[in-house]
């Protein structure tokens, strides 16, 4: 019996505001709207969506528009990077409910994002991951970038939700691309699909949501309460069925998506305990 939780969050708009756009403005883009219509105009001309932003951060970067995109400039950002209110306590907040329930139980939590790795690996709460995912970029020599190296969107995602299950983590699994592949038994899986939470909130993140709730676990949609326009898409999450828990992402101890969190870890908790008992009588 794998006596271990996971909980799974997307980063821009979940645990922060979008950390792409805050370095767009630290950069010294003005019109940051202007920028995603930008990006938007090379989707309708059949870019993907996260090479697209990529791509056009990097000729920012060479036109002169910001800053120079270097690894050292981007890792610089994410130590100030902002984050929702609560968010550095909560990780520790669920841990003793887990504990408190099934002390036998580990929970243990990661981070799958569109957004920029060498961003988000430097944040205060980096530490808090088991592991961190998301999209890259190739440096030259210099450190500027000039080539995006890794694209995390949609379906992409559900990838790192199967290697979390298969136990394919940590640096050393980064030079091994196809180990998500390998087939595991399921009672040697590291962590089952239905002993994992997913939190995020947009549609990068509906490919992580089906799969959770189909396969049993939790999936949790959230929104930026301060971001009255993007409403309508966060409830439509719970109108399509992807979720059935729409929450603000707000992460103060009370709130009422802490407080779901906390009954969510603690249920499985529960449950595995309960399991590991029957399998064992």
């Amino acid at each position: 019996m794998q006596e271990r939780i996971a909980v799974v969050f997307d980063f821009d708009d979940t645990l922060g505001p979008d950390s792409t756009s805050g370095f767009l403005a630290h950069a010294g883009i003005t019109d940051i709207e202007g920028f995603w219509k930008e990006v938007g105009g090379m989707m309708a001309e059949g870019w993907d969506p996260v090479p697209a932003y990529l791509h056009h951060m990097i000729h920012a970067s060479r036109s002169g528009r910001i800053k120079p995109m270097t690894c050292d400039a981007l890792m610089a950002w994410g130590k100030t990077l902002p984050l929702f209110e609560g968010v550095e306590q909560v990780f520790s907040q669920l841990r003793d409910v887990v504990a408190d329930a099934n002390p036998r139980v580990s929970l243990e939590f990661y981070l799958i994002s569109s957004g920029i790795g060498d961003v988000l690996r430097q944040m205060s709460i980096a530490d808090e991951f088991t592991d961190i995912w998301a999209s890259e970029f190739h440096y030259d020599e210099q450190g500027h970038a000039v080539a995006p190296k890794r694209i995390i969107s949609f379906t992409d995602k559900t990838r790192y939700l199967f290697q979390i299950q298969k136990g394919v983590i940590g640096p050393a699994s980064r030079a091994k691309p196809f180990a998500v592949n390998m087939k595991v038994p399921s009672d040697q899986l590291r962590i089952p699909l239905n002993q994992m939470i997913f939190v995020g909130d947009g549609y990068t993140d509906i490919p992580c949501f089906s799969l959770i709730k189909k396969e049993g676990g939790i999936p949790i949609a959230v929104y930026d309460q301060r971001h009255v326009e993007k409403w309508g898409n966060a409830f439509q999450f719970v109108a399509d069925g992807r979720v059935s828990n729409l929450h603000s992402a707000n992460y103060q101890a009370g709130s009422d998506l802490t407080n779901f969190l906390s009954m969510a870890v603690r249920s499985l908790a529960q449950h595995i305990a309960v399991s590991a008992s029957t399998y064992q009588g």
